[in-house]
């Protein structure tokens, strides 16, 4: 009876730290790794979207349709002096 008795205790407490070894895995699984992989997929799409959408600003022709006339390119450069061109300042006091 008594060696009985200690099976039944051995099975038991397997079957207890079998439990409670699932329900942790069960835990960090549905609270951890999930919510983790949702989020990195979400931020993903977010990060591959405004990355989109900046290409399409940056080459608006390229968006399936082809402007007829190219706009012509605005430039802001200011015209440098030549290097013979010398202005002489006073000093103001």
């Amino acid at each position: 009876m008594l060696q009985w008795c200690n099976f039944t205790r051995t099975m038991l407490l397997r079957y207890f730290l079998l439990f409670v070894a699932l329900y942790v895995a069960y835990k960090l699984v549905f609270d951890l790794v999930i919510p983790v992989w949702r989020a990195s997929r979400q931020i993903r799409r977010q990060f591959r979207s405004m990355n989109d959408h900046l290409h399409q600003q940056a080459n608006p022709g390229r968006n399936g349709h082809q402007d007829t006339q190219p706009q012509p390119q605005k430039t802001t450069r200011e015209k440098k002096p030549e290097a013979g061109d010398y202005i002489d300042f006073e000093e103001i006091k």
